[in-house]
């Protein structure tokens, strides 16, 4: 079977030099999305057949933005789907309590979404609680 290229090792070391620095780029990308001023955490606490979630923001310095936090549920019992959003301010020691929620914790599954945008950077969290007891 004839070859068509002749210097396969060529071929493979230009290949290499054009993938690794897109490969660094596209992780350089992931990371920039992750670093910022801010961050944010979805604080989960039971209070006996109740469950607390609170949306947090965190900040490197002194920042103002928006966020959205959504919670959302269909179980049995019934379905929830809760919306919060607006401004906020947050700075470095002092979270920033931007919503929370109170729902029943007997046999729920809850997803709960906070969407975090701060200089025009969005920044997500996520997590699903389990309610059952």
């Amino acid at each position: 079977m004839p070859s068509i290229v002749k210097h396969p090792h060529r071929v493979m070391a230009a290949l290499a030099l054009v993938l690794i620095p897109a490969g660094a780029l596209a992780t350089i990308a992931t990371a920039d999305q992750s670093v910022g001023p801010a961050r944010c955490e979805i604080r989960v606490t039971p209070e006996g057949d109740m469950v607390s979630l609170e949306a947090l923001a965190y900040a490197d310095r002194k920042v103002s933005g928006t966020y959205s936090f959504h919670v959302e549920s269909a179980g049995q019992t019934g379905s929830t789907n809760i919306e919060q959003g607006g401004a906020f301010s947050a700075a470095p020691g002092r979270p920033a309590s931007l919503g929370a929620v109170t729902l029943d914790a007997k046999g729920a599954v809850y997803d709960a979404r906070l969407e975090v945008t701060v200089d025009g950077k969005s920044i997500g969290c996520a997590d699903q609680i389990g309610g059952a007891t």
